[in-house]
């Protein structure tokens, strides 16, 4: 590598090494990862994923390619998360300045599967196409949905439910955009002190669980809080569309080296606990099956959680091969 490496020769590579190279190989990983954490044992059958998007903020004067604002540049990574295995399937990067909505247009959706959202996703029109694909939805509502109740269902308020109710949507457009019936469910959080509504197209799940479908959107919210925090994923070896798009495909390699290697190592804890641990205990000595046996998460402090991207991509690379 000769005596020095600097930035600019580093930035130059990442903007002639085409990104597509990482990109395959991260899907590679993910099919991989996907195959050896499959979870039968889950409460409902069938493919569950939620779908969302984190923005990174990049100094527009520098990234001149990722204007968002008039004083402000970022990018946005689309993710399909697979919550039943914890891993992303799906990742689609745009410039910051597009809308969440545009990207459900390039989900590959699957027949029979389950796709939740947030409420920045109600579009009729896109979510109409999952069902006509006999897929089905869950999304949190907008305070101004307009709904026409046809029928009330039973609930058990000991789950939480407090309504359950089966109608069409008002509206001469959003009438068309999804002219079937819809239900609705209404949730109450006791542990926030709030109400959440649901719409979905389901009618077989109990309430209960589709309130709990809704609950396990916020794996991805994890993810992408490990992503943007533990990868140092802000900071960029490059300044090109090129560069960019390489930092975020090996920060997805590394979280699926590391899913993969929790499954061969037996370790009995979540993606992102095995991550968490990770991050303090690096480069220590301890032998990686004590180390996730006798570490208690709880008292894993988040100040201290900084990993580095090609640290743990390497070590976790080492894990394999010796393994």
């Amino acid at each position: 590598m000769g005596k020095s490496v600097t930035r600019s020769n580093l930035s130059k590579a990442n903007e002639n090494r085409d990104y597509r190279i990482f990109e395959e190989y991260a899907y590679y990983l993910i099919g991989v990862a996907r195959q050896k954490l499959e979870n039968n044992d889950f409460e409902i059958k069938g493919k569950v994923y939620a779908f969302d998007s984190t923005t990174v903020d990049l100094c527009l004067s520098v990234f001149w390619w990722a204007k968002f604002r008039k004083n402000k540049g970022g990018v946005k990574i689309h993710t399909l998360l697979d919550t039943t295995t914890q891993t992303p399937v799906f990742v689609h990067i745009t410039t910051a300045s597009v809308n969440d909505m545009n990207a459900m247009d390039v989900i590959p959706y699957e027949v029979g599967a389950y796709y939740i959202f947030d409420r920045g996703y109600i579009d009729y029109a896109r979510l109409y196409r999952i069902t006509k694909l006999e897929s089905s939805f869950v999304v949190r509502s907008k305070k101004n949905l307009k709904f026409e109740v046809k029928s009330h269902n039973q609930v058990d308020e000991a789950t939480g439910i407090i309504t359950d109710q089966t109608g069409f949507l008002k509206g001469f457009y959003t009438s068309k955009d999804y002219p079937e019936n819809l239900r609705r469910v209404a949730f109450y959080d006791r542990e926030k002190n709030t109400t959440l509504i649901f719409l979905t197209n389901n009618f077989e799940l109990t309430a209960d669980k589709v309130a709990m479908l809704y609950k396990n959107r916020w794996q991805i919210e994890l993810f992408f809080k490990w992503i943007k925090q533990h990868l140092k994923i802000k900071f960029f070896w490059g300044t090109s569309q090129n560069a960019v798009r390489i930092k975020i495909y090996s920060a997805i390699i590394a979280y699926c080296l590391v899913a993969i290697a929790g499954h061969e190592l037996q370790v009995n804890r979540t993606t992102y606990e095995i991550l968490q641990i990770l991050g303090i205990y690096l480069l220590d000595r301890t032998p990686v099956n004590e180390l996730f046996t006798n570490i208690d998460i709880n008292d894993v402090s988040k100040s201290e959680m900084i990993i580095n991207c090609h640290s743990i991509y390497f070590k976790w690379t080492v894990v394999l091969l010796l393994h």
